[in-house]
């Protein structure tokens, strides 16, 4: 029923408008159409007003970005240009360095021989006898040279670190430059891309997440600092450098003077003391001749004594055998008293005075008879021949040193030189 009652409504006739109701609805479709096309206009108008100026300022902003570029381009090119020029300072000073090292490092090894030397000598020195072993001028300059070879050591020594540890500050600066000059190569790398960029190159995309701001950005005067710190630090390390390598000029010059003057005063009085030792030789050589022709004399002097008391034996003897067998006279023969008797007691006489005095003149202010004169010689022999064998000995210890000082020490001492590094 309900469907029938739809159905007949549906097929009703539409109701029929007034004429005046159609020509007002004619006028309203003009009025709003006019309306709608007259603020379409508005908008037409607008918007292209609107795309010129985006267009504009796009254009305007996508030129200052540019120029933005090629200023960021020109700053990090300069940066990169000043990196350049210190790396190539310092790698070259620390280059120049490393020459001064091994110079010193030469001198240093250098010394060890003189110093060897040195302490060999007194070593030496020491195998010195008797009174030759004297703590005189060479051996003062050997301890003295000993001291300014240990002194020179050490200053090597303390010089050789300060280098190394400034060689290694020289790398560090050229480290942080070489990292930086790698992230400016880098930033250069990427600007100039973004310089050759276009609106239609093909490479161009939408990145949405690429406009973001990191918590801990730096500045762009922070960013200069930073290369600034860089560029100082080089040209301070480069400067102690420079001030470095005059220093060990200085040393090395110095030390090899002092080592060198030192050791010529060693040579002098190696030279002097030999020359001394020398002199103290030929004297006691001297001596020992003296002593010799003299214990000859009075060898000769003794067999002459000795003869001479020989000689007057068989005299004695005759005059006093003859004297006891005239005692044997009988009687009155006896107790006369003749020429012969007389001349023959005369005789015993004279010949004893005769060996009493024989040998005062030789013997000045002495009165001593031939057997007293003979030891006297003879102790004077003994005498002469203790002085030989001191002599002797003596002569044994100049020799001994002229040995040490000349053949051992000084023959050394020239395969030792003192060269400037």
């Amino acid at each position: 029923e309900t469907f029938h009652k739809t159905m007949a409504r549906l097929l009703q006739p539409p109701p029929k408008f007034h004429p005046s109701e159609w020509d007002i609805a004619n006028k309203m479709q003009c009025a709003s159409t006019e309306s709608q096309q007259s603020r379409s206009e508005c908008m037409i108008a607008e918007s292209q007003r609107l795309l010129d100026e985006i267009e504009k300022k796009t254009r305007k902003t996508q030129s200052d970005v540019n120029k933005k570029i090629e200023q960021r381009r020109e700053e990090i090119k300069f940066w990169k240009q000043e990196l350049d020029n210190k790396l190539e300072q310092i790698v070259h000073e620390t280059e120049v360095l490393l020459t001064f090292k091994t110079r010193l490092e030469k001198s240093l090894e250098s010394c060890r021989e003189p110093l060897d030397i040195a302490q060999k000598c007194l070593l030496n020195r020491q195998r010195r006898t008797g009174i030759d072993l004297v703590h005189d001028e060479v051996e003062q300059e050997l301890v003295k040279e000993a001291e300014v070879l240990q002194g020179v050591i050490a200053l090597l020594e303390r010089t050789l670190e300060k280098t190394n540890e400034q060689i290694r500050l020289n790398r560090s600066a050229k480290y942080n430059l070489e990292v930086d000059l790698k992230d400016k190569f880098t930033a250069l790398m990427i600007d100039d891309y973004c310089a050759s960029l276009i609106n239609n190159t093909p490479d161009i995309k939408y990145a949405g997440n690429a406009v973001k701001i990191e918590g801990n950005f730096v500045s762009p005067e922070d960013w200069m600092d930073f290369s600034n710190i860089n560029v100082e630090k080089a040209d301070k390390q480069r400067n102690n450098s420079l001030a470095l390598r005059a220093l060990i000029d200085g040393i090395l010059s110095q030390t090899a003077n002092d080592m060198r003057k030192q050791r010529e005063v060693v040579n002098v009085a190696f030279r002097n003391r030999v020359k001394e030792v020398k002199d103290a030789k030929h004297k006691l050589e001297t001596l020992l001749a003296m002593v010799m022709d003299e214990t000859a004399s009075q060898e000769k002097n003794i067999a002459a004594l000795k003869k001479a008391i020989a000689d007057k034996e068989g005299p004695v003897k005759v005059a006093q055998t003859r004297l006891e067998v005239r005692n044997r006279r009988p009687n009155v023969e006896l107790l006369c008293y003749d020429t012969v008797q007389y001349r023959l007691i005369n005789e015993v006489q004279e010949i004893t005075k005769d060996i009493q005095r024989q040998v005062e003149m030789m013997k000045e202010e002495k009165n001593l008879g031939l057997k007293d004169t003979l030891a006297q010689a003879e102790t004077e022999l003994k005498g002469l021949s203790r002085r030989q064998l001191s002599l002797e000995a003596e002569i044994q210890v100049k020799e001994n040193t002229l040995y040490i000082d000349e053949v051992l020490c000084m023959q050394m001492r020239e395969s030792a030189y003192i060269n400037n590094f």
